[in-house]
């Protein structure tokens, strides 16, 4: 299902600017709740990947829970109405009011990822006069096969409690009166594209969770995180493989009675659904290569400067012969770049451009650098007839 666009309603709106196919998202939201939901398997949604307002509430209707890494994103899932039980707070560093709006909120979980997180939350719980419920965010050491930027479960890694700290983990939990023990949390990275990484991420749970369960540390919970990528690939509509997916934990995770399996997807619920629109300020002739300058820079869409991230790339309003360009922004950057070499149609002044799968870490890292203002959204069931 390919995201097709309103031309006739583009041409006269403010750009650049960010399009949502609402139906396009829908689609995927529904297929992930099925597939999911036959397994029994809970889906909580990573709003770092994208807190528009219209699509969490298409995300809370499908009965999803909230995977959050900041007391802002709480803040955030709790006004947007999801259920503070359905709400887990993940994150490598918990500031103090954070964790005390997480304990008077309620939520579901703290994932925590280090022995002093552990002794903060208990001391603060205690002095509120409740009980923790606490997940151990785990560092398996296992290799996501993506870019090092976003690799977050091998050792050299921020992220998670390491393997020669279980046993110091093991004796504070049995020892604090206010953490309640729910379960093990993975997260291994983002933007996987290798079923055999997950494949891998399973038998590293089953040795785990059993070392745990040995230590009279019975997880209720196997949080697996998040992590499945998309398609960037130019021409590419096919959602992700979701059946594939859930049906490999499903074979390859030994669950004891009582465990529940969990996943935190952000990206690959969201991103096919969003694209960003500009418009070409001007088209520079260079030695080597023309510059197709658009009016959206990396303060729109930051992820080509910061990891070199691909995304498709259209000229949506010419039918000229195919050209190498280099599609870059205004910003005062040289890094400021969408893509190189790229071709696209004969591209002119004015031609309006789509940037494409920007639906997740696109608005959510937007800045305003260079003291540019936050574009405006627009989504496929209310595009304006009259601008």
């Amino acid at each position: 299902m390919k995201t097709t666009f309103p031309l006739n309603r583009f041409r006269n709106l403010k750009t650049p600017f960010y399009y949502y196919d609402l139906d396009r998202l829908k689609k995927i939201l529904g297929t992930v709740s099925r597939i999911s939901g036959t397994y029994g398997y809970p889906v909580h949604y990573a709003l770092k990947a994208n807190a528009n307002d219209r699509i969490l509430e298409l995300i809370k209707m499908q009965g999803f829970g909230a995977d959050c890494v900041s007391g802002y994103e709480i803040r955030k899932a709790l006004s947007c109405g999801f259920s503070p039980s359905r709400i887990f707070f993940a994150g490598v560093g918990k500031a103090d009011w954070e964790i005390r709006l997480g304990l008077e909120s309620g939520i579901g979980c703290f994932n925590c990822e280090s022995i002093q997180e552990l002794q903060v939350i208990n001391e603060m719980a205690s002095s509120l006069k409740t009980n923790a419920p606490i997940s151990i965010r785990i560092n398996p050491n296992v290799d996501a096969k993506t870019h090092h930027y976003i690799t977050t479960g091998i050792e050299e890694n921020k992220f998670g409690i390491n393997a020669w700290e279980w046993e110091e983990v093991a004796r504070l939990i049995h020892s604090s009166e206010n953490l309640i023990f729910k379960g093990l949390h993975f997260h291994i990275g983002s933007q996987i594209t290798s079923m055999d990484v997950f494949k891998g991420l399973c038998n590293r749970v089953n040795e785990i969770s059993e070392w745990f369960i040995n230590q009279k540390l019975f997880p209720e919970i196997l949080d697996m995180g998040g992590g499945l990528g998309i398609d960037y690939s130019i021409g590419s509509s096919a959602d992700p493989d979701f059946e594939t997916y859930f049906s490999l934990f499903h074979k390859h995770l030994r669950l004891q009675p009582g465990q529940q399996v969990h996943f935190e997807p952000g990206r690959a619920l969201v991103a096919q659904s969003g694209s960003l629109i500009s418009r070409v300020l001007f088209v520079k002739k260079g030695i080597k290569t023309n510059f197709a300058i658009l009016d959206a820079g990396m303060t729109e869409l930051i992820r080509p400067a910061l990891y070199q991230a691909f995304h498709p790339i259209e000229n949506l309003t010419s039918d000229g012969q195919p050209e190498p360009y280099d599609v870059v922004g205004p910003i005062c950057e040289s890094s400021d770049c969408f893509g190189k070499a790229v071709t696209l149609a004969e591209t002119r002044r004015g031609d309006l451009i789509a940037i494409r799968h920007a639906g997740a870490y696109g608005e959510t890292m937007s800045s305003s650098y260079n003291l540019r203002e936050k574009v405006q959204t627009y989504y496929s069931d209310e595009i304006p007839e009259n601008v």
